[in-house]
């Protein structure tokens, strides 16, 4: 039997009843527009780190107040799905497998040079080459070659420091040249300080051959070899740095290994002492106590400057010389990426750390009460877990082609390209975007 409900209700509560459920109606489609809009900005600031970055518009930097990635309000109020940008640490994670290798190839980049051109040279294993940095708490995208040329548009950038420097400007022009390639426009006679503008940006990267920050008069040849001891005055700042030092957008500046040759100290064009001349009638002070004494001096320098731009400070590089130094055949074998705590950072790389952590906290404090925009890139613990990254005997062209025991000198200070020290300017980026 069908029901009639018309003949249940009234003719007045048939009315009543048609228009609630229109009102139901209008209320529910209402609300789906509500619930679809608010779904649909859910779904692209949920998960903060997209395989592809570029196609997310951030600010670049010194042109919006805050570049950190959006949170939903909802999850602003209960603390969960907040970027963990916010409480990562880029420094302390582990390097794993990345079966796509590297983003340029010593063939695809002209600017490598001899000493760390691994491949070129013959090196035998290609293992080294396909591992990427995690950090643990977060991703770790890799630098977007266009955006990082768009970012710097017009801009001048200086990596100001020792050879680790110029390895490390190699890397990041190599990268780069992926969408245009650097063309160089000025060299020093030793071709130690060097200068590449990128045409079709107007922007300029220079490496500063400043390897003390500080004066010094350094007496050695092309293989290191001295022969007198560095005069190194400790109150004065080397000028091929601090000369250009307003003029530079971005700079990364760093030392530390140069401290450790043997060297006579000067304050106020006095002599104060030295580190290792046992020739010389000096108080021997340490290759510590000028390293703490000279970069407390550039830190004060850099967080007293006003200076507008961004300034890195770069923790100095262990190395990985084994069964001696390099001067007594040590030697770098590994083939493969170490975990943390299987081994141990040497005493002398411990103390130059140690220093360069607690004077940069000091500055650090003193930079933002200027207004001075400093930040710490601390690799040393990060490139730690990397032995095999080195050269090794292949700082030369195919040393064992003649003897396959020969006695070659090995170089496990530097990095091969590619290699480990690619990631450097992944975290640079990074941290210029979301820093």
């Amino acid at each position: 039997m069908k029901l009639n409900w018309k003949l249940w209700l009234p003719q007045k509560h048939r009315h009543l009843l048609v228009k609630f459920a229109v009102v139901i109606l209008l209320m529910g489609f209402a609300f789906r527009l509500v619930f679809d809009r608010s779904t649909g900005i859910s779904s692209r600031i949920e998960t903060p780190f997209p395989e592809d970055l570029s196609r997310i518009e951030t600010p670049f930097p010194n042109e919006a107040a805050d570049s950190k990635p959006l949170v939903s309000e909802e999850a602003a109020e209960t603390g969960e799905h907040i970027s963990v940008r916010e409480k990562c640490n880029l420094f302390s994670g582990d390097w794993v497998p990345n079966p796509s290798g590297p983003l340029y190839t010593n063939e695809s980049c002209p600017l490598i040079e001899s000493h760390q051109n691994c491949m070129k040279n013959g090196r035998p294993d290609k293992e080294y080459l396909y591992w990427r940095w995690n950090p643990r708490d977060c991703e770790l995208p890799r630098l977007d070659p266009k955006r990082f040329l768009e970012m710097m548009r017009d801009k001048t950038w200086a990596l100001i420091g020792d050879s680790i420097s110029r390895n490390h400007v190699q890397s990041l022009l190599c990268m780069l040249s992926k969408v245009e390639l650097a063309v160089q426009v000025y060299h020093d006679e030793e071709y130690k300080s060097r200068r590449w503008r990128f045409p079709s940006y107007n922007f300029t990267i220079s490496v500063i051959w400043s390897p003390f920050l500080v004066k010094a008069a350094i007496f050695e040849d092309y293989n290191g070899v001295s022969t007198s001891e560095v005069e190194l005055h400790l109150d004065k700042l080397d000028k091929k740095w601090t000369d250009l030092y307003q003029n530079l957008d971005y700079m990364i500046i760093s030392t530390g290994k140069w401290f450790l040759k043997s060297s006579i100290y000067y304050e106020n064009s006095k002599v104060l002492g030295c580190h290792y001349c046992p020739k010389r009638n000096l108080t021997e002070l340490g290759f510590d106590f000028a390293y703490r004494k000279a970069l407390r001096f550039v830190m004060n320098f850099i967080a007293t400057s006003g200076h507008k731009g961004l300034i890195f400070f770069r923790t100095s590089t262990p190395d990985h010389f084994e069964n001696g130094e390099w001067f007594s055949g040590g030697n770098c074998k590994r083939t493969s990426p170490v975990k943390e705590g299987e081994i141990q950072l040497k005493e002398i790389n411990r103390v130059l750390h140690d220093i360069e952590l607690e004077e940069f906290g000091e500055a650090e404090k003193k930079a933002s009460k200027n207004g001075v925009n400093l930040k710490l890139l601390d690799f040393t613990p990060l490139l730690l877990l990397r032995p095999d990254g080195h050269p090794g005997p292949y700082r030369e062209y195919y040393p064992f082609s003649h003897d396959k025991n020969a006695k070659v000198q090995n170089d496990c200070l530097h990095w091969c390209l590619p290699g480990p020290i690619d990631t450097w300017n992944d975290v640079i980026m990074e941290m210029m975007l979301n820093g």
